[in-house]
C-alpha cells in the first residue's frame, strides 16, 4: 500500500495537447501478429534481460526504474512518430516555399503530438559508435523532445541515465539493444502493457517503496470492472503511476469490442483523467504512463489533504484510488473547514486535547478523510471505488459516526474483502469500498472474495483475468445486467473449446513420448485409452456448433437470457462426461507410471525417468488448461443458476439497512455473507501428485538435516578437543 509521504508545493503541467492523436491500430489490441501468450513471453524476456543487466551493476532498483521506463517511452514515441513520419514529410514538402510554410516540428506536433529530431530517434541512439557517450546522448534526446514540446518540460528522465555508467559504460547501449526487440509496429496498447509490466516488477523489487506508485493490476482491473467507467471525468487523488486511468481506458476498449461483437453502435465513449500525487518522481511516471497509453488528462503534484487543484467537490463521474492507510499526522486545522472532508464528519480522537495541544490536534486516522473525499467528489449518479484497510470497516468512535452517516445517506453501494498478500507492501487483507450516487434501493452489497485468488509466488497473490470477470459479474447481475452473465459464459465455451482443439494436437506427440518409456502392455493400454477419449471431442464440437447456431444474434435482447441460460446449462452437461473420463484415464496413467517407475528405478538411467515425468507433466498441463474455462462456467452456474443475482452463502449478500444497523453499522462483509465449506478444487490425481511432491521434498530436507547434524557434531567435537 502507499505509505505516508512528504508535502511538497503544488506544481502541475497540462498534458492535453500531447494526446490528440491515437495510435492507428485498433484500440485494445496488440501488434497484429502477436497474441497474448507471445506478448507475455516478450514481457518476460525483456524484463529478464533488463534485470540481468542491473544485477551485474551496483544500481539499486530505484535508480534503475526511471531510466528504463524512459526508454520504453522513447520506443513508444519512435514507433508512433514512424507511423506519422510520411504524412509529416509530405506536408512539409508541400508547404515549403509557400506562405503556409512552417517548421517541420510544428507539423509533427499537429500530426503526432510531438516532434522527434534526428538525434532523438531510437535507431540513431541504438547505432551510436562505441566511442560515444550513450548516456549523454540519451539525455540530450530527452531534452530535445521536451524542447519542442514545452508541456513535457521536466517530465522525461535525463540525468538519471548518467548513474547507469557508474560501473559499466556500456549499460545504456545494452538497454537500448534490449528494448529494440519490441517490434517496430508494436501498437500503443502493447507498449502500454510492457510499461505497466515493468512498473509492477519494479514495485515488487522495491517492496515497501514500490507500493507508493503501483497498485497490482488485477486489483485495479476489478475496481474498474465493478464501477464501469464508460465515459466522463475520472479522478484519482492518490494516482501513483496512473494505473487506475490506464485500466479505465482498457475497460472502454473492451466495451467497444463487446458492442461490435453484438452488432451494436459505439456512442463514442471516452474519459478524461485527473490525478494528483505528492511525489514528483511518481508524477513523472504517471505522465509517461498516460502518454504511452494515449490518455488525455492532467496529473498534478499536490497534497490531497491540503490542496484541491481541480476544485473537486461534486465534479467527477468516477473516483478511484489506493490511498495511504492509517496516516495519523494530518492536522485537523487543515481539513475541518474543507467541505471535501467535513460534509459527513471529521474523524477526531476520543479524548479531548490538552490545553498545550489545542490548535495542534491531528486526526487519529486519516482513513475516513479519504472515504469522505470519495463521497464528496462525485457528481450526481457518480460511482467510486477505493482500497482501504480492513480496520476501517469496523472502526469505532467518530469514524463509526461517519460510517453511519454515509450509510443513512445511501451513498455506499457495497464492500468487497480482498484476499491477503495481494499487495507488495502489506500482507494483511484490504477491503474495496464502492460508492454509487445513482443507487435505486437502499440495500448494501457485501462480497467476500478472500478465497478467490491465483498464487504468484509464496508471498504474493493476484486475480486471474477470469476471476476478475467472475467477481465483477456479481455487481452486474445485481444491477440487472443479466446479458453480461450469459455473454461471459458464452466466451468461456468458445475459449475452452478452442483450447481443447489446440490441446488435442498435442496429445499424440505427448503420448508417443510416454510410450517411449511406458513400453509394456499396461502403459500402452493406459495411453491408448486416453487417446481414445480425446477422439470424442468431435461430438462435443458438433454440439457446441448447434448451440452457437441456436443462440446467434440472441444476445442483444435481455428477453432471450432465460433461453440462452437454459441452453448453456445443457451444453455444460454434455462436456462433464468428457472430463470425467479424461480424469479417469489420467488417474490410471498416473498409477501405471508410478508402478513402472518403482519397478524400473534401479534399471533405467535418470534420463529416461526424467523424460517420462516431463511428458506426463506436459499432458497434465494441457488438460488443466483446457478444463479451466469449463470450471469457470461451473463456478458461475452453480452460484447463479438462473443468470440472476441471488445471495450466495460465503460469497455475497444483499443486506437491508436494518440488517446493517443490527451489526452496529459494520461494513465487514464477513458479518453478512456467512461461511461456506468448499472443496479445494483439486482432482484426485492432482492431490496425489502434490502429496508425492511434498513427500519427496520432506525426504530431501530430512537428508540435508542429517548431513547438517553430522557437520555440527563434528565441528563441536573439534572445538571442544574431543576429536
Amino acid at each position: 500500500m502507499p505509505d505516508n509521504r512528504s508535502n511538497p508545493k503544488s506544481v502541475y503541467i497540462r498534458l492535453n495537447p500531447w494526446f490528440h492523436l491515437r495510435f492507428i491500430f485498433n484500440p485494445g489490441t496488440t501488434a497484429p501478429f502477436m497474441n497474448t501468450e507471445q506478448l507475455k513471453q516478450l514481457e518476460n524476456d525483456l524484463w529478464a534481460a533488463a534485470d540481468n543487466l542491473r544485477a551485474n551493476s551496483d544500481l539499486k532498483s530505484s535508480e534503475y526504474a526511471t531510466p528504463v521506463l524512459g526508454l520504453i517511452f522513447l520506443k513508444f514515441a519512435d514507433n508512433k512518430y514512424a507511423l506519422a513520419e510520411k504524412a509529416i514529410l509530405t506536408e512539409y514538402a508541400k508547404c515549403k516555399g509557400t506562405r503556409r510554410e512552417k517548421p517541420i516540428s510544428d507539423i509533427a506536433i499537429e500530426k503526432c503530438g510531438f516532434y522527434l529530431p534526428d538525434n532523438a530517434r531510437y535507431d540513431h541512439l541504438l547505432h551510436l559508435p562505441e566511442a560515444k557517450n550513450v548516456a549523454k546522448c540519451i539525455k540530450e534526446a530527452m531534452r530535445d523532445i521536451e524542447k519542442y514540446k514545452p508541456e513535457l518540460d521536466g517530465v522525461l528522465p535525463k540525468d538519471e541515465y548518467i548513474p547507469l555508467t557508474r560501473t559499466d559504460n556500456t549499460l545504456p547501449a545494452q538497454l537500448l539493444k534490449t528494448f529494440s526487440n519490441i517490434p517496430r509496429n508494436a501498437s500503443g496498447d502493447m507498449l502500454g502493457k510492457i510499461y505497466e509490466y515493468f512498473l509492477g516488477n519494479f514495485a515488487l523489487a522495491e517492496g515497501q517503496g514500490g507500493g507508493e506508485f503501483f497498485t497490482p493490476t488485477s486489483v485495479v482491473r476489478l475496481m474498474v470492472e465493478m464501477i464501469e467507467p464508460y465515459k466522463g471525468k475520472v479522478y484519482d487523488p492518490a494516482c501513483g503511476s496512473g494505473g487506475m486511468f490506464v485500466q479505465s481506458q482498457h475497460f472502454i476498449e473492451d466495451h467497444r469490442r463487446e458492442l461490435a461483437a453484438l452488432g451494436e453502435t459505439d456512442d463514442g465513449d471516452s474519459i478524461s483523467v485527473y490525478g494528483q500525487e505528492k511525489t514528483l518522481d511518481t508524477v513523472k511516471l504517471a505522465k509517461m504512463n498516460l502518454a504511452v497509453n494515449g490518455l488525455r488528462g492532467e496529473v498534478r503534484q499536490a497534497n490531497s489533504y491540503a490542496e484541491d487543484p481541480y476544485d473537486g467537490f461534486g465534479q467527477f463521474d468516477f473516483v478511484m484510488a489506493n490511498p495511504p492507510f492509517n496516516v495519523d499526522d494530518v492536522p485537523i486545522a487543515t481539513v475541518e473547514n474543507d467541505a471535501r472532508f467535513n460534509t459527513y464528519g471529521i474523524p477526531r480522537k476520543k479524548t479531548k486535547a490538552k490545553k498545550s495541544e489545542q490548535g495542534k490536534e491531528t486526526v487519529p486516522n486519516a482513513n475516513y478523510l479519504w472515504i469522505n473525499l470519495f463521497a464528496t467528489s462525485l457528481k450526481e449518479n457518480g460511482r467510486a471505488a477505493l482500497v482501504m484497510a480492513n480496520s476501517a470497516s469496523d472502526a469505532r468512535h467518530s469514524e463509526a459516526d461517519i460510517r453511519r452517516t454515509l450509510i443513512e445517506n445511501n451513498l455506499i453501494y457495497g464492500m468487497l474483502t480482498l484476499p491477503s498478500n495481494m499487495f507488495y507492501t502489506v500482507t494483511l487483507p484490504a477491503t474495496l469500498w464502492f460508492f454509487d450516487k445513482g443507487k435505486t434501493d437502499d440495500r448494501l452489497l457485501f462480497v467476500d472474495a478472500r478465497n478467490i485468488f491465483t498464487p504468484i509466488d509464496r508471498a504474493h497473490r493476484e486475480f486471474s483475468e477470469a476471476q476478475v470477470h467472475n467477481i465483477a459479474l456479481i455487481t452486474k447481475l445485481h444491477r440487472g445486467n443479466r446479458r453480461a452473465f450469459v455473454r461471459q459464459i458464452d466466451r468461456y465455451f468458445f475459449q475452452g473449446l478452442e483450447a481443447l482443439v489446440e490441446n488435442e494436437k498435442q496429445v499424440k506427440p505427448v503420448s508417443e513420448q510416454l510410450l517411449d518409456v511406458l513400453d509394456d502392455d499396461a502403459g500402452k493400454l493406459a495411453v491408448g485409452e486416453l487417446v481414445k477419449q480425446w477422439k470424442t471431442l468431435g461430438k462435443l464440437q458438433k454440439q457446441h456448433a448447434d448451440y452457437a447456431a441456436d443462440t446467434k444474434n440472441k444476445f442483444r435482447a435481455q428477453k432471450n437470457v432465460e433461453a440462452i441460460n437454459k441452453a448453456q446449462h445443457q451444453l455444460r452437461k454434455t462436456f462433464e462426461p468428457f472430463f470425467e473420463a479424461l480424469h479417469t484415464g489420467l488417474k490410471q496413467l498416473d498409477k501405471t507410471v508410478r508402478t513402472h517407475e518403482k519397478a524400473e528405478k534401479k534399471k533405467r538411467p535418470d534420463r529416461a525417468v526424467k523424460k517420462l515425468k516431463e511428458a506426463l507433466e506436459a499432458l497434465h498441463t494441457e488438460v488443466k488448461n483446457a478444463e479451466l474455462f469449463f470450471k469457470h462456467i461451473h463456478w458461475l452456474q452453480e452460484r447463479f443458476p438462473n443468470a440472476a443475482y441471488e445471495d450466495v452463502t460465503g460469497l455475497c449478500k444483499l443486506a437491508t439497512p436494518d440488517e446493517v444497523a443490527e451489526q452496529d453499522f459494520s461494513l465487514n462483509p464477513g458479518r453478512y455473507v456467512g461461511v461456506a465449506i468448499e472443496e479445494d478444487g483439486k482432482s484426485e490425481e492432482e492431490f496425489v501428485e502434490e502429496l508425492i511432491a511434498m513427500n519427496e521434498e520432506l525426504s530431501a530436507l530430512s537428508k540435508d538435516a542429517k548431513k547438517l547434524e553430522k557437520i555440527i557434531s563434528e565441528n563441536i567435537s573439534i572445538l571442544t578437543g574431543e576429536v
